[in-house]
């Protein structure tokens, strides 16, 4: 909207208002000097100068309300321009967002007229602002936290699928040198490749224009590989070790709350708090693999028969993401804290290897054990192409800590950095389908060497 053209009819109405008092001053005055004494005439002039001054402020305080009003409408503008420019587009010439919320816009207060001057045209109303959007811009989902929330009232279903797959070479070495180079002892070579694909079924809510609550019940497969040979033991022949398992995942719950109003150049908080269950079959519940002998001379592997679907630990995640436009990009990162639960009494099944006589698998106590907590951060930025399409990339990253087992670090338990360069895109069919493909690459060792995630948000 132009401002020009809004102050041109109202600085029209003041001097049309300030002509007709002006010219009704004159006649009256003119009229009243005919038969009255000097004093009543003077007295009439004061009058008429009073009412005149105070129709006069009442235009001025009328003229500063249209200047407030204009200026409101020319924020909203600049908002509802920024907020199309994020991937959100037009749908038939109609800004895709909620339904437009009625401004109240000032209304001028009554003049009080002197003998029925004659008055300016009318003015006419300002209109409506446009809803300014008090969500975050939207961009192509790389991070499992979304930046954008759920509008008020309004139910996103979210199919996802997600595949992963994850090498590595260990070398064990147990014995000792006699000289350099020459190792008297037990050579083993492990090679364990994992492939995991998972299933998540997320719901989300929109409680308000800045506040939302997710659930995610995820489902789980996965399978590993893993390839060794151990010299020194009469054979040069590599075993291979498969197990597998499939099942319910953690299923998890979030509540995320946007702290600031945000806007052009100006960033968006968005703190959320996620709980994570252990309903999934837990390290603990699986049968694992005899850990030094077996049968006859094999020697156990001591891993799980199978593949657990769970962490085996609840666990709550407070976070912090923010968001900040900045035309024709929008940058954007979080950091967060996960605390595993520490659970008492644990204790694992393990394959004894004894004849077929004697009980085949034996409990065996752990203890108390709590998992290492996690703390994470990742950034990155989002650019769209145009009204449907938009890119991200990002870089992921997480310090897990040390696993303790009744008070003490487990043994072989270390400090992991986990580390993913992530790309994704996101394309919007409609108001209701958008689709969103990220792909995860690990920088680090332990981490998964690759993750393909594409998800479906549909909203209801």
């Amino acid at each position: 909207m132009n401002m020009r053209t809004r102050r041109a009819p109202t600085m029209s109405v003041v001097f049309a208002s300030c002509l007709s008092l002006a010219v009704a001053g004159q006649a009256n005055a003119q009229q009243a000097g005919e038969g009255a004494s000097p004093d009543s005439r003077l007295d009439e002039l004061q009058r008429q100068l009073d009412l005149q001054t105070t129709q006069l402020d009442h235009l001025r305080d009328d003229i500063a309300a249209q200047e407030q009003s204009v200026a409101g409408l020319q924020r909203a503008i600049n908002d509802e321009r920024l907020r199309l420019t994020r991937g959100r587009g037009l749908q038939d010439g109609t800004p895709s967002s909620q339904p437009p919320v009625q401004q109240p816009v000032p209304v001028p207060r009554p003049v009080a007229q002197v003998d029925q001057p004659p008055q300016g045209p009318p003015e006419q109303p300002v209109g409506r602002a446009p809803e300014q959007d008090l969500r975050p811009p939207e961009i192509a989902q790389i991070f499992d936290q979304p930046g954008v929330l759920t509008p008020p009232g309004k139910f996103v279903l979210e199919p996802t699928l997600q595949y992963g797959y994850s090498s590595s070479n260990r070398v064990a070495l147990v014995g000792y040198t006699i000289i350099p180079a020459i190792l008297i002892g037990l050579i083993d070579v492990r090679q364990v490749k994992t492939t995991t694909g998972t299933a998540v079924l997320t719901g989300r809510l929109g409680l308000s224009n800045r506040m939302e609550l997710e659930a995610k019940v995820p489902y789980v497969h996965a399978s590993s590989d893993t390839v060794s040979r151990e010299i020194f033991t009469g054979t040069a022949v590599d075993k291979a070790f498969h197990s597998s398992g499939h099942g319910l995942g953690d299923i998890e719950a979030t509540l995320r709350y946007q702290l600031n109003q945000g806007g052009p150049d100006k960033p968006f908080y968005v703190g959320w708090l996620r709980y994570k269950s252990r309903t999934g079959k837990d390290p603990f519940e699986v049968v694992t693999d005899c850990v030094t002998r077996c049968v006859a001379n094999a020697t156990g592997t001591g891993l799980p028969l199978e593949l657990p679907t769970g962490s085996g630990f609840t666990a709550i995640q407070p976070g912090l993401t923010w968001l900040y436009p900045s035309d024709p990009v929008v940058f954007f990162g979080s950091v967060s804290y996960l605390h595993n639960f520490e659970r008492h009494d644990v204790s694992r099944t393990v394959l004894t290897g004894a004849p077929p006589e004697f009980p085949q698998t034996a409990t065996e106590p752990i203890g108390d054990v709590e998992a290492g907590d996690i703390w994470g951060f990742n950034f990155g930025m989002g650019l769209a192409l145009n009204e449907k399409a938009s890119i991200s990339i990002g870089y992921d990253s997480a310090i897990i800590g040390r696993t303790k087992q009744n008070g003490e670090d487990a043994p072989g338990a270390v400090r992991i950095t986990l580390g993913t360069l992530l790309l994704g895109a996101s394309y919007r069919f409609s108001e209701r389908h958008t689709l969103n493909v990220a792909l995860g690459v690990g920088v680090t060792e332990d981490t998964p060497d690759v993750v393909l995630t594409a998800r479906v948000p549909i909203t209801l």
